[in-house]
């Protein structure tokens, strides 16, 4: 099984940059494999992968993920060409739609049909990539426009049609495309006892592409800290749960609650959502069930820890993204070290 760690978020105000390198420099030591860099609505995923380009030798730099209603096609597909070049093709790019929330408050763009939009984006991605010019004719996108002076063009850069492309999806269309279409998942709202809820799909979708779903890397994961208060550390990721069922999207489209709901949390999920859009925060993540937070997270004494990832080795997932506990770099990385040596044991 394969390791994962993310930097970035919405909140990155206060980052100390310093640190955050010192972070990643040592977890490429580690022999970490891959390093996500999160967008949403504070960094942007892709300027700390290029100094981080800089800084290590072996991990893979991951956009994870870049939203397409923030950049024409075009501009990603020049985006991800040039970090594989900086970093000698170790760059890994990761798309997702976002929500209405963010696409059409902050880009000021329309959110809807968004499995159409991003099936053209990797139309067009791909045709860039491969080194042809790219003319397009799609419902949400078209190139050249149409009636100007414009011609299709190709890229000046080598062509790049390796380029990994990792999906982040969740509704069951989208996770059919990603089966088809994508090298890898990168999944949130996982469980593993629940993979039903997602693996059905993207088997359907690989499968219609001639493909299996052992084609394609399943990363999923979450924080990781070792103790023996479980009921402490449940309750302190509580409200982020909460805001996850509650905040990541509209009342109307939340694609984290609709998964957890497809996982069996049917009235969880309902009541975590209405008690945090009256909000009643407090509430809504005391309404949180334990077996939620503990499941899609590695928390526990290492014994269970261990038993963790062995579930997530028998569902199948090939690379555990980790978010590992502490106060200070030092402490993160001590708990990243002491996990990946269980995961080589647990899941070689």
């Amino acid at each position: 099984m394969r390791t994962a760690i993310g930097i970035g978020s919405a909140y990155a105000s206060g980052t100390d940059w310093r640190a955050l390198t010192g972070y990643v420099v040592e977890a490429d030591r580690l022999g970490v494999d891959d390093v996500w860099s999160a967008e949403a609505w504070g960094t942007d995923a892709v300027t700390p992968l290029a100094y981080l380009a800089a800084r290590t030798e072996r991990i893979r730099l991951g956009a994870g993920i870049m939203q397409i209603s923030a950049r024409a096609p075009s501009m990603t597909a020049m985006t991800a060409m040039s970090l594989a070049s900086m970093s000698k093709d170790r760059f890994v790019l990761g798309l997702g739609v976002s929500g209405p929330q963010v696409v059409e408050g902050l880009h000021g763009t329309a959110f809807a049909k968004p499995l159409g939009r991003l099936r053209e984006y990797v139309d067009i991605l791909k045709i860039a990539l491969s080194g042809e010019k790219i003319a397009y004719d799609g419902e949400h996108y078209t190139l050249p426009r149409p009636g100007g002076e414009g011609k299709a063009i190709r890229m000046s850069q080598p062509p790049r049609p390796q380029l990994p492309i990792y999906l982040a999806t969740l509704g069951p269309k989208s996770l059919e495309f990603t089966g088809e279409a994508a090298d890898g998942w990168l999944g949130t709202s996982f469980i593993p006892e629940h993979g039903d809820a997602f693996f059905p799909a993207l088997r359907a979708g690989a499968e219609r592409a001639g493909r299996r779903l052992a084609d394609i890397d399943i990363q999923v994961g979450g924080d990781v800290e070792f103790g023996d208060d479980l009921e402490r550390m449940a309750a302190r990721r509580k409200p982020a749960m909460a805001f996850t069922l509650g905040g990541m999207g509209s009342a109307q489209t939340n694609f984290y609650n609709d998964a957890y709901r497809r996982a069996g949390f049917v009235e969880a999920a309902r009541e975590v959502q209405a008690l945090w859009i009256a909000r009643r925060r407090e509430e809504a993540a005391a309404r949180v069930p334990d077996e939620m937070v503990l499941g899609n997270n590695l928390v526990g004494d290492e014994a269970r820890i261990r038993n963790r990832i062995r579930a997530y080795r028998d569902a199948g997932v090939t690379t555990l993204r980790l978010n590992p506990a502490g106060s200070t770099a030092a402490e993160r990385l001590d708990t990243l070290g002491r996990v990946v040596e269980l995961i080589r044991e647990e899941a070689p």
